[in-house]
C-alpha cells in the first residue's frame, strides 16, 4: 500500500531543521517542540497584530502616521492542549489594543474547556478532572478552577429552565429523584421534580427540571404553574406514579388532563405485600388484568382476581379497586399509544441515566451545583434523543379525534 502522508521537499527540510534545533527523543519531546512553537508562532501573531494596528513596524519610525506607540508588555498564560504556555501580551501607550488571537481575559486557547464540562457531564468529580488533565495534557488546574469553569454554565442553565414550551404537549410524564445537599450545615434530601413532555410534532424534550424539597402534591402545583406561565396552555394525558394528591395537583392547574397512574408503580406496590410462595401465581393472574385488551375484560379478570386471592390480600386488591380510575385510562387507546403512557418509564430511564452520572458526588455543596451537573449531564443524554415515537402519525390522528376541539393539525408546530 502506498504512503498516505507525502511530504514536499519544502515540507521535509522544515521538518529535518526543526528536528535538528530540538533534537526530541521521543514522542514527549516531539509534543514539547510542538508545544514550543504554538507559542513562539502565537508571540509573533500578536507581534502583528499590534504592528497592524499601529500602522508601522517596530523601529520604522519613518512610516510612523501615529502618535501612538508600543507600551511594553503584559504576562499571560494561556492553556493549550499541549500544556500550559507563557506569551507576553504587547501593549499600546493609549491602551487602543484589542488582540484578537488570544483576546482580552482569554486564558484557554483550546477545547480544554469544553472537555472539562464533558467530563462533568459524565460523572467525574473536580479532582478526577484535575488528575485526568494533568496526566494526559500537562496541565494543572485546581479542582476550585474547574469548578469556576463549570460555574460558567450556570447563566445558561438557568436561561433554558425559563425558556417559553409550547402551547400544547400531547404526552407530559412526571416523576422525581432525589438528592443529598448541604443547607445550612445540614444535609438534606432533596426532591429533584423532573417534567418529560412529548409535543404535538412527536419531539419529546424535559421541561424543566425543579429542585425542592420533599416530593409533594403542594409543591408539583407550583412545577405545574410554572410550565402554564411559560405558555404551556394545554396537557392532553399526564403519566404519573401514585403520589398522594398528585390528579388533584394536576388538575388545579389543567383541569381536562387525563391521568394515567404507573402501572410499573401499582405493580411494585402491589407485590410488596404478597408472599413469596404466592408472587408467581399471583403474578400470572394480576397480568391477565393489566393486559387485557378492553376495560371490560380488565374488570371482569380483576374480579376474578378478587375472587381467588382477595381474602388473603386484601389490601392489594383493594388499590386495584381505589385507584381504577387513573389505572385504567390506556384502556381507551390504541396499542401504539397505550405503549407510551401505561408507564413512566420514559422519565426513570432519564432519572436512571441521571443517577449514573452523578453516583460519584454523594452530598452536593449546593442546589446550584446540583443543577449545574443536572443540566450538563441532561444534555448529554438528550443528544441521543432522536426521532418520534413509533407511528406517531397514527397516534396523533386518534389523538385529534379523542381530544376534537383541543387539538388539530394546526397544532402541530
Amino acid at each position: 500500500m502506498a504512503r498516505q502522508r507525502k511530504l514536499t521537499e519544502e515540507r521535509r527540510s522544515l521538518i529535518n531543521q526543526l528536528l535538528a534545533t530540538y533534537k526530541p527523543e521521543d514522542a514527549e519531546g516531539v509534543q514539547s517542540m510542538l508545544k514550543d512553537l504554538l507559542g513562539d508562532t502565537l508571540q509573533g501573531m500578536l507581534e502583528a497584530e499590534l504592528e497592524e494596528d499601529l500602522g508601522y513596524s517596530k523601529y520604522d519610525y519613518k512610516s510612523k502616521e501615529t502618535d501612538n506607540r508600543r507600551n511594553g508588555y503584559s504576562k499571560k498564560t494561556v492553556t493549550s492542549s499541549m500544556g500550559d504556555i507563557d506569551l507576553d501580551i504587547p501593549r499600546d501607550r493609549d491602551g487602543e489594543f484589542v488582540p484578537q488571537i488570544v483576546k482580552k481575559h482569554q486564558t484557554d486557547i483550546s477545547s480544554i474547556e469544553d472537555q472539562v464540562l464533558s467530563m462533568y457531564a459524565k460523572g467525574m468529580t473536580t479532582r478526577d478532572i484535575t488528575e485526568h488533565l494533568q496526566s494526559i495534557y500537562g496541565i494543572e488546574v485546581s479542582p476550585s478552577m474547574i469548578s469556576k469553569m463549570t460555574d460558567r454554565i450556570l447563566p445558561i442553565a438557568k436561561e433554558w429552565q425559563n425558556r417559553p414550551l409550547s402551547r400544547k404537549y400531547a404526552i407530559v410524564f412526571m416523576d422525581a429523584v432525589h438528592y443529598n445537599v448541604r443547607q445550612d450545615n445540614a444535609v438534606i434530601k432533596k426532591a429533584v421534580y423532573i417534567a418529560i413532555g412529548i409535543n404535538l410534532d412527536g419531539t419529546k424534550e424535559v421541561m424543566g427540571m425543579w429542585i425542592g424539597g420533599n416530593e409533594s402534591a403542594k409543591y408539583w402545583i407550583g412545577v405545574l404553574n410554572e410550565i402554564r406561565n411559560r405558555g404551556t396552555e394545554d396537557i392532553l394525558i399526564a403519566s404519573v406514579d401514585g403520589l398522594t394528591g398528585f390528579n388533584d395537583a394536576i388538575h388545579a392547574v389543567y383541569p381536562n388532563t387525563e391521568i394515567q397512574r404507573c402501572i410499573v408503580h401499582q405493580i411494585r406496590y402491589s407485590t410488596r405485600f404478597v408472599s413469596y410462595k404466592d408472587i408467581k401465581l399471583f403474578m400470572a393472574d394480576l397480568k391477565l388484568v393489566y393486559q387485557a385488551t378492553t376495560e371490560d375484560i380488565a374488570l371482569q379478570q380483576l374480579d376474578s382476581l378478587e375472587n381467588k386471592w382477595g381474602k388473603k390480600y386484601p389490601s392489594t386488591i383493594s388499590s386495584w379497586r381505589n385507584n381504577w380510575a387513573e389505572l385504567s385510562t390506556y384502556f381507551k387507546y390504541p396499542p401504539e399509544l397505550r405503549c407510551l403512557i401505561y408507564t413512566t418509564n420514559s422519565i426513570e430511564n432519564f432519572n436512571r441515566q441521571l443517577r449514573k452520572v452523578t453516583k460519584s458526588k454523594t452530598i452536593f455543596p449546593t442546589d446550584d451545583s446540583l443543577f449545574k451537573m443536572l443540566y450538563l449531564a441532561m444534555n448529554d443524554i438528550t443528544e441521543k434523543w432522536i426521532g418520534r415515537p413509533r407511528d406517531w402519525t397514527r397516534i396523533l390522528e386518534q389523538l385529534i379525534i379523542y381530544f376534537d376541539g383541543r387539538i388539530s393539525l394546526l397544532d402541530v408546530e
